[in-house]
């Protein structure tokens, strides 16, 4: 681990003008600075209802940023909490410049938090992580030595996760049917906690889809990859949003968005059904044809029915998914919307 980059890294920190800026929404938050046009890391970090640990995480990332002698900043992407989430990262950021909130008007995913994170952060180097402090702050300055490696992306691989049973059998099922399905290909435990070089963001930048599976992004943006052991910890406080829901929501974004594997089944599916149903009806007629005695019963037929039917709706909710995606997709509308923006 390093400890310090003193002696790698020469200049001061970032430095402030002396205008005042004040927020344009109706909360008024009045700034003694504001950080220069760029800087050389950005720490995007989106959060959710995660009062319990913001304080702590701020706390800890802050004494990660001293120990870097260049220019660096921590933007927050506020996912529509509903608790004090926001109001802590406020009074934060009227204690350093260095931290900056963007505001989102409603929830919109973690997906589109990163987007605008990415977006909005001006660092040379770019590393987002959760709040949630199971990613250790401690790993900041190895990401940054790893990377000054040459490559455009370090992602965190957690030596051993610090999940639930279940947990743990839902991810690897998930990265199963990540590989098999869609050809993703990713290393297996992967962290939320990375570092992107700014050429890497800003191509990343370029991909407008409103469906995002940011993992498929990140590996369909390709550059040079490489990775990093990180420890994994358990939650500081509270507990994880990113629940079964959401995690099913993940699975089948990654599916419908980088994969036609489902219409191919389809399609195989209907012509296997056609064939057993051409068979059975040429044996039929042979039957009727060598005068063999047979009684079709009501029972047969219905369940014959009912199930034809059920796969029908299956399969017409299947095209319909992916109708309705790119329905979504042609309407371009902006990504998220935001209320409010602070120190960015």
């Amino acid at each position: 681990m390093v400890a310090s980059w003193r002696g790698v890294m020469g200049a001061k920190a970032c430095p402030h003008e002396s205008t005042v800026i004040v927020s344009q929404s109706k909360y008024h938050v009045v700034m003694k600075g504001r950080m220069s046009s760029s800087c050389y890391l950005s720490i995007v970090v989106p959060v959710f209802n995660e009062q319990e640990c913001i304080q702590e995480f701020i706390d800890q990332v802050t004494i990660q940023m001293n120990l870097i002698e260049k220019s660096c900043e921590l933007v927050f992407v506020d996912d529509g909490s509903m608790d004090r989430t926001v109001s802590i990262i406020r009074t934060n950021i009227s204690r350093d410049s260095r931290i900056g909130l963007i505001e989102f008007s409603y929830n919109h995913g973690k997906p589109m938090a990163l987007t605008a994170g990415m977006q909005f952060c001006r660092g040379e180097y770019v590393l987002m992580m959760d709040p949630d402090l199971q990613d250790p702050p401690e790993a900041i300055c190895s990401f940054l030595t790893e990377i000054l490696q040459g490559y455009d992306v370090v992602y965190g691989i957690r030596k051993e996760k610090a999940d639930t049973f279940l947990r743990k059998i839902f991810s690897s099922v998930f990265w199963w049917i990540l590989d098999r399905f869609t050809g993703i290909s990713l290393p297996r435990g992967i962290a939320a906690m990375r570092i992107m070089s700014r050429r890497f963001v800003d191509t990343f930048l370029l991909y407008k889809e409103t469906n995002r599976f940011i993992e498929g992004l990140f590996s369909h943006v390709g550059l040079k990859q490489g990775t990093l052991l990180i420890d994994n910890r358990r939650r500081f406080a509270g507990v994880s949003k990113f629940n079964f829901k959401r995690r099913l929501d993940l699975a089948l974004n990654a599916i419908f968005d980088y994969s036609d594997l489902p219409l191919k089944i389809t399609i195989r599916f209907g012509l296997i059904v056609t064939g057993v149903g051409l068979f059975a009806a040429f044996g039929l007629v042979i039957a009727k044809l060598a005068y063999v005695e047979f009684q079709i019963g009501w029972p047969s037929v219905m369940t014959t029915l009912v199930v034809g039917f059920g796969m029908q709706i299956f399969f017409m909710g299947l095209i319909g998914t992916y109708l309705g995606r790119i329905y979504k997709e042609v309407k371009n509308r902006p990504l998220y919307s935001i209320r409010d923006r602070v120190n960015i």
